[in-house]
């Protein structure tokens, strides 16, 4: 169970890239604007499910892991600027790609020092075809822009996956001693607080139009509060690695979606790719 609610998860999250560029095209919006504005929106949704969820004791966090959930908060804020900022740089699909794929890599490494977790065969393996896979999968995109720019995108988007690779580390630690909607609740929080002072300083923008609203709103509902209380759940009973392989699923999406909505071309290799991605998923399943 915990398995399938990281793969839903995932396949949400596969929708980021392509609201967000879509929110692009219809507005003059920045990354770090967007990425407050998702935890703004999604903050205060999060704290009202929380309190009537859980109930009065949703904000009470031991003292212990005050410091582990302010990481979480940190890691949050900067993985919605570092994400959003490359997918102009980059495009969806590559930027999702690097994000994505760098994250079971540092994340390996991370659990194996800070919570002494050991890879298993299956799971390497799996590990290394989601890599492959995903790296076929989006590898023929074609990539427009000068070299500073995709070095530049590139930069970012391995930021967004040290960022995803804590978020996974710290939901990871506390995810036995809480509901899965109070670290997140409150990270979210810690988050919007800390980009709101540069997000103002830099013209925060909000004339967007009707469906740029809409898509904001979604951005903060959906992949941000239903998505991250499913991965969080999740946790709970797989490990930081496998998690983070699974959410190897979202470029899946994420390619999908950029090339039946955005134009963005999928190589023949491609459907190689998909189906290596897949049957790493499936071995996950099976044996981790």
């Amino acid at each position: 169970m915990g398995m399938a609610q990281i793969t839903a998860a995932a396949l949400i999250w596969g929708t980021i890239g392509v609201a967000v560029s879509l929110l692009y095209r219809l507005a003059p919006a920045d990354p770090l604007g967007v990425g407050f504005l998702r935890l703004l929106i999604s903050a205060p949704a999060l704290l009202i499910l929380g309190q009537v969820v859980v109930g009065p004791g949703f904000l009470r966090v031991r003292r212990a892991d005050l410091g582990v959930i302010a990481l979480m908060g940190v890691a949050f804020a900067s993985y919605q600027v570092c994400y959003f900022a490359a997918i102009p740089r980059l495009g969806v699909a590559a930027a999702v790609m690097i994000n994505i794929c760098s994250a079971p890599v540092i994340t390996a490494l991370l659990s194996r020092v800070f919570l002494g977790e050991r890879l298993g065969r299956a799971a390497l393996l799996a590990m290394g075809g989601a890599v492959v896979g995903t790296g076929l999968l989006i590898g023929g995109v074609p990539q427009a822009g000068d070299t500073v720019t995709l070095l530049s995108g590139a930069a970012l988007a391995l930021g967004a996956g040290l960022s995803y690779s804590v978020v996974t580390m710290t939901g990871r630690a506390v995810a036995a001693r809480y509901h899965p909607l109070q670290p997140i609740a409150l990270a979210f929080s810690l988050g919007a607080l800390l980009l709101a002072p540069l997000a103002l300083s830099n013209g925060l923008y909000l004339a967007y139009p009707p469906a740029g609203w809409g898509i904001l709103l979604y951005l903060g509902l959906v992949p941000t509060t239903a998505a991250y209380i499913l991965y969080l759940r999740g946790l709970s009973t797989t490990s930081a690695t496998v998690s983070t392989t699974l959410a190897l699923l979202e470029p899946l999406g994420s390619t999908i979606l950029a090339v039946l909505f955005l134009g963005e071309h999928l190589a023949p290799l491609g459907i190689v790719g998909a189906a290596i991605l897949l049957a790493s998923m499936g071995l996950l399943y099976t044996k981790a």
